[in-house]
């Protein structure tokens, strides 16, 4: 898996945990739905971080307890 697959996975990951639905969790972070909709597809394969702390500030965590996930243990090597 790669680390923009594992971003996408834990965003739902953690809209399940919470109920809450993907539109739901980007009104509260202040991020537009395309924006979610983008990292959760292959549009963005870069996720910016300043839109993974609002997400992060939406859910109630903190960026390290978002990356504190086996998912991203098993991420592949980006550089080639």
């Amino acid at each position: 898996m790669n680390t923009k697959a594992a971003v996408a996975a834990r965003i739902v990951e953690l809209c399940d945990e919470r109920k809450m639905a993907i539109n739901a969790l980007a009104n509260i972070s202040g991020v537009s739905p395309s924006t979610v909709y983008s990292i959760l597809n292959e549009k963005s394969q870069n996720p910016g971080v300043v839109s993974i702390k609002k997400l992060c500030d939406g859910l109630e965590i903190t960026v390290r307890e978002f990356f504190d996930s086996p998912l991203f243990d098993e991420t592949e090597q980006e550089i080639k």
